[in-house]
C-alpha cells in the first residue's frame, strides 16, 4: 500500500487499525476447517442383472468437506456454527441440490443448561442408528437407506423426508455434566411441503464401556398420515470386542395403502486386530401390512450381512475392503448401492469395495 501522501496514510492508519480490531476478535473465536475424502473401487451384481464396477465413494466414511467454530462468550457460555457438506471425490462435484446437505447449524452452549441449536442437522433417530451400526451407516453394509432403494431400513413409501436429517430444526441437548445420561429432544418445522414436520427425542446413558439409548421420531407426511420410528439401541465394550446390537421399528398408517410396518433386528461387532479393527453385522427385517407385492407386505422381507476390515497407517489415513450379501423376498428388491439397476423382485443383491480413507 502506498502511504506517500497524506491521504495514502491516513488509509493505512485506517487499514492497521481494521487488523488489529479484527485480531482481537478473532482472538476470541476459534474456527476449523476439516473434511474426508473416501473413495472405493466397488462392484455390485444385483440378481439375474448384469455386474455393475465403479469408482465410487463413501464405503468407510461420508466425503465431506466443513467448517465449524466456537466463540468464548464468557462464564462458560459459548455460541458456535457448523456449516458441512458432502463431496463425491471420484467426480470432484457434490451429490445434492444444496450446498450445506449435511449440516447448518448455529448453537448456543452452556455447561450447566445444555446446547440450542437451530438449523438443519441429523435427527435424534439417526443418530441412534448410525451408534449401534457396526459400519456407521456407510457403505455396502450400511443399514439405513437413502431414498432410492438401498438399505433395509427405509420410509416405507411414506413420502418422509426425515429419515437422516431435518430442515428448519431446533433442537435441546442435555449437558455433558449428568454423569453418564445424555438426550436430544428436536422438532422440526414443516413449512408447507408434506414430509418436512417431525417431532423427535432421544435420551440414553454411557459409561464407561456401555451406551444405551432408546429414540422416537414423528414425521407427517401426505393427508396427515404419520410415519413413526423407534430405535432401541445398546453397545459393550468387552476390550476383545466392542458388541453392538438395535431393534428400529418403522410404522405408517396410510390411509391410502393401508398401514405398513417394519421390524428390524441388527447385531454387530467391532473387533480391533493391532492397528486395524474387524467389523461384522447381520440385519434381518420384517414387513407386514401393505398392499401384496407392494414391497410392503406381509412375506417382503429381507436380511443382510457384512464384514469389512480396515488397516490404519495413521490417525488420518485406512485403507479398507468390504463385502456384503443382501437377500430379498416376496416383492422386495432392495440393493445394496445405488446405480446398480436391473434387481428383480425376490432377488438377491451381492458386492464388495476396497477403498481409502484420508480425513484432514
Amino acid at each position: 500500500m502506498n502511504t506517500s501522501t497524506p491521504i495514502g496514510s491516513f488509509a493505512h492508519a485506517l487499514f492497521m487499525a481494521a487488523m488489529a480490531s479484527t485480531a482481537g476478535l478473532a482472538g476470541a473465536q476459534s474456527v476449523t476447517v476439516f473434511g474426508v475424502l473416501d473413495v472405493n473401487l466397488r462392484t455390485v451384481k444385483n440378481g439375474s442383472a448384469e455386474s455393475l464396477r465403479s469408482e465410487s465413494s463413501d464405503g468407510l466414511s461420508t466425503s465431506r468437506l466443513g467448517f465449524r467454530g466456537l466463540e468464548d462468550l464468557g462464564d462458560g457460555l459459548m455460541a458456535g456454527f457448523w456449516l458441512e457438506s458432502s463431496v463425491v471425490p471420484d467426480t470432484g462435484s457434490s451429490n445434492v441440490s444444496r450446498f450445506w446437505d449435511r449440516r447448518a447449524t448455529v448453537s448456543i452452549i452452556d455447561p450447566t443448561f445444555g446446547e440450542v441449536r437451530l438449523g438443519r442437522d441429523s435427527v435424534p433417530t439417526y443418530a441412534a442408528i448410525g451408534t449401534y451400526d457396526a459400519f456407521g451407516t456407510n457403505g455396502l453394509g450400511e443399514v439405513i437407506g437413502n431414498g432410492t432403494g438401498t438399505g433395509i431400513i427405509g420410509a416405507l413409501g411414506s413420502g418422509a423426508n426425515t429419515l437422516k436429517r431435518a430442515d428448519n430444526q431446533v433442537s435441546y441437548f442435555l449437558p455433558a455434566t449428568l454423569g453418564g445420561a445424555y438426550g436430544q429432544f428436536a422438532v422440526a418445522a414443516g413449512e408447507g411441503p408434506a414430509g418436512n414436520k417431525q417431532i423427535a427425542g432421544r435420551v440414553g446413558y454411557a459409561a464407561g464401556p456401555l451406551n444405551v439409548s432408546v429414540a422416537y421420531a414423528e414425521t407427517t407426511v401426505a393427508a396427515g398420515d404419520k410415519f413413526k420410528q423407534v430405535v432401541l439401541g445398546g453397545s459393550y465394550d468387552f476390550g476383545v470386542a466392542r458388541v453392538l446390537a438395535q431393534f428400529v421399528q418403522a410404522k405408517f398408517a396410510s390411509t391410502a395403502g393401508g398401514p405398513r410396518k417394519q421390524n428390524v433386528y441388527e447385531v454387530g461387532a467391532v473387533v480391533p486386530l493391532g492397528r486395524g479393527e474387524f467389523h461384522v453385522g447381520y440385519i434381518s427385517a420384517n414387513m407386514s401390512g401393505g398392499a401384496a407385492l407392494s414391497g410392503f407386505g406381509n412375506d417382503d422381507d429381507a436380511s443382510q450381512f457384512a464384514m469389512s476390515y480396515l488397516y490404519n497407517f495413521s490417525k488420518r489415513t485406512a485403507l479398507y475392503a468390504t463385502g456384503a450379501r443382501l437377500s430379498n423376498k416376496g416383492a422386495s428388491k432392495l440393493i445394496l448401492a445405488t446405480g446398480a439397476s436391473g434387481m428383480k423382485p425376490g432377488e438377491t443383491s451381492t458386492g464388495f469395495e476396497a477403498g481409502i480413507r484420508h480425513s484432514f
